[in-house]
């Protein structure tokens, strides 16, 4: 069973300029959702939202970095109503250990990933309890869940992405809110390997080197989609996906 969106729903996505949050804006516009998008990167969003408007949807674009909390307190007074909170911006910086770690990388994988997401639920959560039948959900990572050498900094990022996230629904227990977490394994997008080594090409094409069919950006939207529009009364507090030649962190099949 899937619930009928009412007219004016509105979900905001983070991190909407390209890969899961794009994909994920699509999947919501085409669900019935007016959809909010916010990226740092205004041509990306603005086009996508171009793209959306053309195709008969309802879409803004807002250029937001969410590490920025008088920038959120703003976009949020900005709103007139959020049914749907999509927590998506996040991101990789380098695959170094913890003994060659480099703090500021460390420190910008913490801000995004974890402040990102504080500063955006708590914005938003006064509008989201006032629909009546809000929905807060984060895109976290299998690497909240499991750790991997070399992954010291966004897995510390993302135990705390996951642990805000959990902490959050025991809190809001009796609020007409859910809250849920998505959490990707190995997912083939078009920039997170490609981001987290610098714009190394090469690198980032080893990620995925002899695996038949890693996740794509909207195999990740779609579960997204699927679990926004539930029944209200359902919660999918922890969702986790992977593309089946991954079953777990640090055993991965690759064809020769």
């Amino acid at each position: 069973m899937t619930s009928t969106v009412a007219q004016g729903s509105t979900a905001v996505v983070t991190g909407a300029s390209s890969g899961i949050g794009a994909a994920a804006a699509r999947r919501l516009a085409a669900a019935g959702y007016r959809v909010v998008l916010t990226a740092r990167r205004a041509e990306r969003i603005e086009a996508l939202a171009e793209e959306l408007s053309a195709a008969g949807h309802t879409a803004v674009a807002y250029p937001l970095d969410v590490t920025d909390r008088a920038a959120v307190d703003a976009f949020a007074g900005s709103l007139e109503r959020v049914d749907v909170l999509i927590n998506n911006a996040g991101g990789a910086l380098g695959l170094d250990p913890v003994a060659q770690g480099d703090p500021a990388d460390w420190r910008a994988m913490y801000e995004v990933n974890v402040l990102g997401v504080l500063h955006m639920t708590q914005a938003l959560l006064p509008a989201l309890i006032a629909s009546g039948a809000g929905t807060v959900l984060v895109v976290s990572s299998t690497a909240g869940h499991g750790t991997y050498e070399g992954g010291g900094g966004y897995v510390a990022a993302k135990h705390g992405t996951h642990a805000l996230t959990e902490t959050l629904r025991l809190e809001l227990v009796g609020e007409p809110v859910r809250v849920i977490e998505i959490a990707p394994g190995m997912v083939a997008t078009e920039e997170f390997s490609l981001n987290r080594f610098g714009g190394d090409s090469d690198r980032a094409a080893q990620v995925y080197a002899g695996v038949a069919q890693p996740l794509t950006a909207d195999d990740v939207a779609d579960t997204i989609a699927w679990t926004v529009t539930r029944p209200q009364h359902v919660n999918v507090d922890l969702l986790v996906v992977r593309p089946r030649a991954q079953v777990s962190n640090t055993k991965v099949h690759r064809e020769s």
